[in-house]
């Protein structure tokens, strides 16, 4: 499989050829494009897959593009699918069919946001799905169907599901870095296709699966269920609740904290290379990333792809535009962790607040009263959708608002790179709001 890494992924899904004008100018971001390209290889292709096999991970590739409708990434994937595990394609396609659905939706947990629930049937593979392609592929697959289409219901009961079908810690933290991680790299390979005029390919024919009956619904918990915890280790003893924690009514630019369902790594434990992956020593103090830290080589290629995201300041919009580009898909995607730190953040680089809390208040159709701002948070909020619907009516936006190509380059990468973040910051733990001094 190294021979893959021979060319940018990206470029090669966005339809790219060397010397192109738009991969010319996404290389002003080249510790972005760089480090995207080694989350690739930490990810789908790591030096030692460990229990999470390689062929788990092309299968959850696929599943991922179909759901998302993006016929080049789809045939990447299953070329990748079918030189490990030829007998998974067809199968893991009919299921991604099966299991395509309109997101983000979802139910919020926050109380305040209950009446911008949209609640749908969860899905998971049918008993006879599970046993073709096995207990702990189909609950990874069922995992992955909620973070991709209902990230804002994603539960410490979620991550039970995988341990009870045999998944690890550390697994379960790398595969949801891989389902965050194609949310990130799908939408930013869409978006520069889109931008550079490349015509959208056709479906995709991978033939016909041989479970008979993978269209019906089934209970993931019941599916998850047939398998042992890893190791001995009980669900009791890996995953942590907290019943009593003081939970965001709604969005908010107040600063929140974060707690994981999963035991972080203490930081007395960290290992050099789990350090050096922090990149900021300053976030050993931090639950999130001491967490992330279990999947070292895929957390420093993260950590460096979002720095050149947002804070390389040489050339393309500004700062604040790039948070609001992160504060839209997080307000579209449910993760209020994740809007309240990037929305205190655009007020913070705008000086409008006001502005910023309409976003949070009224949500994603909110007239800002700005055409810039009005066509970043259109153009990030269509880019959010599942399957991928962002066309040329958002360039038109972005471009009638004055968005140059380098600068709808920077709306796209921070639009898709918080399709990322939010999947994390949902899937592993949950905002809290801190206790105020003296309470």
């Amino acid at each position: 499989m190294a021979a893959a890494l021979t060319a940018d992924i990206i470029d090669i899904l966005a339809g790219l050829g060397p010397g192109h004008d738009i991969a010319i100018l996404r290389g002003q971001r080249a510790q972005a494009r760089d480090n995207a390209q080694l989350s690739f290889a930490a990810l789908l292709e790591p030096k030692d897959s460990g229990d999470f096999t390689l062929a788990e991970r092309y299968a959850v590739a696929l599943f991922v593009s179909q759901l998302h409708g993006f016929p080049e990434a789809v045939e990447f994937y299953a070329d990748l699918l079918g030189d490990e595990a030829p007998e998974l394609v067809a199968t893991v396609a009919a299921l991604a069919t099966d299991a395509a659905a309109i997101g983000p939706v979802g139910n919020y947990r926050e109380p305040g946001l209950h009446s911008e629930s949209i609640a749908v049937e969860p899905w998971a593979p049918t008993a006879a799905a599970a046993a073709a392609i096995g207990h702990r592929l189909a609950a990874a697959l069922s995992h992955t169907h909620l973070l991709v289409i209902r990230p804002r219901e994603a539960s410490a009961d979620a991550l039970a599901a995988l341990v009870r079908a045999g998944w690890s810690a550390d697994d379960i933290v790398s595969l949801s870095q891989l389902v965050a991680f194609l949310s990130f790299q799908l939408r930013s390979a869409w978006g520069l296709r889109v931008l550079a005029g490349v015509p959208r390919g056709e479906g995709v024919d991978l033939g016909t699966a041989a479970v008979a009956d993978a269209s019906a619904v089934a209970d993931a918990s019941a599916v998850a269920g047939a398998a042992e915890a890893v190791d001995g280790e009980s669900v009791a003893e890996l995953i942590t609740e907290y019943p009593d924690l003081n939970r965001p009514d709604r969005f908010t630019q107040q600063s929140l904290g974060w707690v994981p369902w999963l035991a972080p790594v203490d930081e007395a434990d960290l290992t050099p290379e789990q350090r050096d992956a922090l990149v900021d020593p300053l976030r050993a103090k931090m639950p999130y990333f001491r967490l992330l830290a279990r999947d070292p080589e895929a957390l420093r290629a993260r950590t460096l792809t979002d720095l050149d995201i947002f804070f390389n300041t040489d050339g393309g919009i500004g700062r604040a535009e790039r948070e609001l580009a992160a504060t839209a898909a997080s307000r579209h995607n449910g993760c209020v962790f994740c809007a309240s730190v990037h929305s205190a953040a655009a007020t913070r680089e705008s000086g409008r607040e006001s502005t910023v809390q309409a976003l949070l208040d009224e949500g994603v159709g909110a007239d800002l009263g700005d055409a810039k701002w009005n066509a970043v948070v259109s153009a990030s909020v269509s880019l959010t959708n599942t399957p991928l619907g962002f066309g040329e009516a958002d360039i038109t936006g972005l471009r009638a608002a004055g968005l140059s190509d380098a600068e709808i380059i920077d709306v796209i990468n921070g639009a898709a790179f918080f399709n990322w973040a939010n999947r994390l910051m949902l899937s592993l733990g949950e905002p809290e709001v801190p206790a105020k001094r003296g309470q």
